[in-house]
């Protein structure tokens, strides 16, 4: 008999169970979706304010256009239109250390630093770490919003409406000063590294956070892929490229 168990459902004949309670009597019609998120990576329901504060974080990540992720979800569904999941998950394999994933990397840093009894000097320390390494500082910068990213402020007020605004926040904010004094110029806290900090004022730790991207990003890429199959985009994103990437010889 193997010994490995879990606590996240079973199910019978005629019921089914989630975390303890019973999916059609206790969470069908009053546990809300993303509410049912945070009880099955924290093993708790959510107050309302922690609610509100993922349901911020989620719409936030939704969606961002014409990125990396969208585009080989286009193109992926371009090859399967039958197979709608087919591109949403080529469009996933893409979130990570790069794009839309990097929450994780700066919620490590701040639940790192966030008891330590010199925050400014933790943060030099990141800061001087990550220069030396030529390593950017994850949750900071961003190609387009500059010179900053307006979802962040948006973000600091709802948790603070919700009374979720605390020390991991403040220490993203203390990282963000030393970075600027550091790099001599002003880099932008990003959308990704405010998440952090507001996912970890939530009791949410840094190995869940890449699940709260991948679950927001998934959505919108079916809204990508429920409008390629009206414009079929991708067609046309495939011969620009042909267009504008000639071929060439190779030099001897």
């Amino acid at each position: 008999m193997s010994d490995i168990k879990t606590h996240i459902a079973t199910a019978d004949a005629t019921s089914i169970t989630v975390r303890g309670r019973d999916l059609v009597r206790d969470l069908m019609g009053k546990v809300g979706f993303t509410a049912m998120i945070y009880f099955l990576l924290a093993g708790r329901m959510p107050t309302e304010n922690q609610i509100k504060v993922l349901d911020a974080c989620l719409v936030t990540l939704m969606e961002h256009g014409w990125t990396p992720t969208s585009l080989i979800a286009r193109l992926a569904f371009d090859s399967v239109p039958s197979e709608m999941q087919v591109g949403i998950a080529a469009g996933l394999l893409a979130v990570g250390n790069i794009l839309a994933g990097t929450m994780e990397g700066c919620g490590r840093i701040l639940a790192a630093g966030v008891g330590q009894s010199d925050p400014q000097a933790y943060c030099r320390s990141v800061v001087a770490e990550h220069r030396a390494q030529k390593k950017a500082l994850p949750g900071f910068g961003h190609p387009i919003h500059k010179p900053d990213d307006p979802r962040p402020p948006r973000l600091f007020a709802i948790a603070r409406e919700a009374e979720c605004e605390g020390r991991y926040i403040a220490l993203l904010q203390q990282l963000s000063a030393e970075l600027d004094r550091a790099a001599g110029r002003h880099l932008t806290i990003n959308a990704t590294g405010a998440i952090a900090a507001l996912l970890l004022e939530i009791g949410l730790p840094p190995q869940v956070m890449r699940s709260i991207a991948v679950i927001s990003r998934a959505c919108g890429l079916a809204g990508h892929l429920a409008e390629e199959r009206e414009t079929h985009a991708a067609r046309r994103i495939w011969q620009l490229v042909e267009e504008c990437i000639p071929y060439e010889e190779p030099k001897s």
